[in-house]
């Protein structure tokens, strides 16, 4: 199977480089956010065409009795508040007619299960939640489990438009609340999902 690991930042998968070079897998650093991940990754697509992207990354969840440093497999996600203002009211752009703001994975045919995780819904946003107001916006309209990036629906958008099969995976670097710093644990999380990516490239391999 043709793979391709794809990630915003390198400080995400620096501890598994060496053995996704030694393994002669291809990856990808996008940048940060949805329009350097669409460009980055349209760009790529054009030179090689994967069997199967594998996005893994860092995020905050919403959910404060989850234990910072969890894996999810994010097996949806949305361009959160792709819309439009009605007064007090939201539209988003598919109520609009203009688009699709809501995406899910698009899953390859496998030989071996995927190591075990729990799944959640992402929310992709440009502008990262930090705010008491804007929390408790997010804890009366959202059910379930809940994590942030600033990349996942870029991947789901151009692997839908590509028909190629993508998978995303974040480890829990931060709960979503007003913004702090000391509680954050980055380095945790990026050696969970690290851990997590070794075991799963394995399983594809």
């Amino acid at each position: 199977m043709k793979l391709l690991v794809v990630a915003a930042t390198q400080e995400e998968i620096n501890p598994s480089i060496a053995y996704l070079e030694e393994k002669e897998i291809p990856y990808l650093i996008t940048g940060v956010g949805m329009v350097s991940t669409t460009y980055a990754l349209t760009k790529a697509l054009q030179n090689r065409r994967p069997d199967l992207i594998i996005q893994v990354g860092i995020g905050g969840i919403l959910n404060q009795n989850v234990a910072l440093g969890s894996v999810y497999r994010i097996a949806s996600d949305e361009i959160f508040e792709f819309g439009a203002e009605d007064r007090e009211n939201f539209i988003s752009i598919a109520k609009l007619g203009f688009g699709q703001h809501h995406f899910t994975e698009y899953m390859p045919e496998l030989a071996r299960p995927l190591p075990p995780v729990p799944q959640a819904h992402g929310i992709t946003v440009n502008k990262v939640h930090g705010a008491e107001d804007s929390i408790a916006k997010l804890l009366s309209n959202y059910r379930g489990t809940i994590m942030e990036s600033m990349e996942g629906a870029a991947l789901f958008f151009v692997a839908e438009r590509e028909q190629i099969p993508a998978l995303q995976f974040r480890a829990v670097s931060n709960y979503l609340e007003p913004r702090n710093r000391d509680g954050w644990q980055i380095g945790l999380a990026v050696k969970n999902i690290n851990t997590f990516l070794h075991e799963l490239l394995i399983c594809l391999l």
